[in-house]
């Protein structure tokens, strides 16, 4: 399996933070958002990564992580997303570096108390089709700015929507997926969303629909550290007393 960090967007729900750097550069804690991102997919046995960023202070990304050797990564490119055309767009940039390998994809904000690799072993003996890591949220108003899972009877994802008015579940689907490589052939088919980007959660209900979507419950913490300036100190706060990435 190969991983994507993706690590761009303008970082605008942060301001006036990301006036000078990206968001995923700033820090938590003691050290770069980003180096969380990549420390949970090495810890995963995931060595082999693409980072797909944009903006004005891509560079500094190269002069932080150079060749990743220092984290831990066997081989580290880097892909440029010259305009914000949403998340599935972004993990197009990676098709030619994913090949026919299975692929998880990471939204790099996103800090998890205890790592993955249950999910990453469970999906190579998936096979085919997709699985996403949710996590169970106490406050129904934050599920309304997030995708939520609907669940039939037998507990399987029927559909997933975003931001709901009336959240379906108490889950809200993180930034973590893995996909077969298929993904890229559905990403090519997408039509762009009102906002005019291309949409993750389309990909996933279109797994969904074809009965190969499995998911996962995350354990533990779970924060999008750029969701909001208030998240943002939540999440440094969380990391400095607790930690993260525990196996």
């Amino acid at each position: 399996m190969k991983g994507v960090i993706l690590a761009g967007g303008s970082g605008t729900r942060l301001h006036p933070l990301t006036r000078i750097t990206n968001k995923h550069l700033l820090p938590i804690y003691d050290r770069p958002m980003i180096s969380y991102a990549i420390e949970s997919l090495v810890i995963s046995g995931i060595t082999e990564i693409m980072l797909v960023t944009g903006g004005t202070h891509a560079g500094e990304f190269l002069r932080l992580l150079g060749n990743g050797d220092e984290y831990g990564i066997d081989r580290l490119l880097y892909a440029y997303q010259e305009r914000a055309g949403g998340i599935a767009e972004a993990l197009g940039l990676a098709m030619r570096f994913v090949g026919e390998d299975d692929v998880l994809v990471m939204l790099a904000d996103n800090i998890v108390e205890q790592t993955f690799l249950p999910t990453v072993e469970r999906f190579a003996e998936q096979g085919k089709g997709a699985r996403i890591l949710l996590s169970e949220q106490e406050n129904p108003e934050h599920l309304r700015h997030l995708g939520v899972p609907e669940f039939d009877a037998d507990g399987k994802i029927v559909r997933i929507i975003e931001k709901p008015e009336h959240p379906p579940s108490p889950y809200a689907v993180t930034g973590i997926y893995c996909y077969d490589a298929s993904v890229f052939e559905i990403i090519g088919g997408l039509v762009p969303s009102g906002r005019g980007e291309l949409e993750i959660t389309d990909v996933n209900n279109w797994y969904v629909d074809q009965g190969s979507m499995a998911y996962d419950v995350l354990e533990g913490f779970w924060g999008d550290a750029g969701e909001s300036i208030q998240a943002y100190y939540e999440v440094n706060d969380f990391v400095r007393r607790n930690g993260v990435n525990k196996t």
